[in-house]
């Protein structure tokens, strides 16, 4: 698997979204929260996923969009892992669920975990 977040691995769509919230399972590992929920795409991808800040905890839209692309930049690195393991498409939705700005290497650790975390749920329910 490529090291790439391409337009066709992005969750996109408002049914999808609103069905993941209502019928998706999730995991958290502080700063971050995990929804998921497993699906078909008429793509040849694994995975759509999106990401969320929440406005409330950060004003500023340049906070928002700098937690956003750290979250982004850690999943592209680390999503090998996870996706090397599953053959089952997915829907993800990655939520940030702190209240300071992080750095890199904590939103690095913490999609880790959370995907550690993915793993075990999904091993465990196979």
């Amino acid at each position: 698997m490529k090291f790439t977040y391409n337009k066709s691995e992005k969750l996109k769509s408002e049914k999808l979204i609103t069905k993941l919230f209502t019928e998706g399972k999730s995991v958290s590992a502080y700063p971050l929260r995990l929804v998921y929920l497993e699906t078909t795409f008429t793509e040849a991808v694994s995975a759509k996923t999106g990401v969320s800040v929440p406005k409330r905890k950060f004003k500023k839209a340049v906070d928002r969009i700098r937690i956003k692309r750290v979250m982004r930049e850690a999943y592209r690195l680390n999503k090998q892992n996870v996706f090397n393991n599953i053959t089952t498409q997915y829907a993800f939705m990655i939520l940030y669920i702190g209240k300071e700005k992080p750095s890199y290497n904590q939103v690095e650790t913490a999609t880790k975990k959370v995907f550690n975390k993915f793993l075990a749920k999904h091993t465990e329910n196979k």
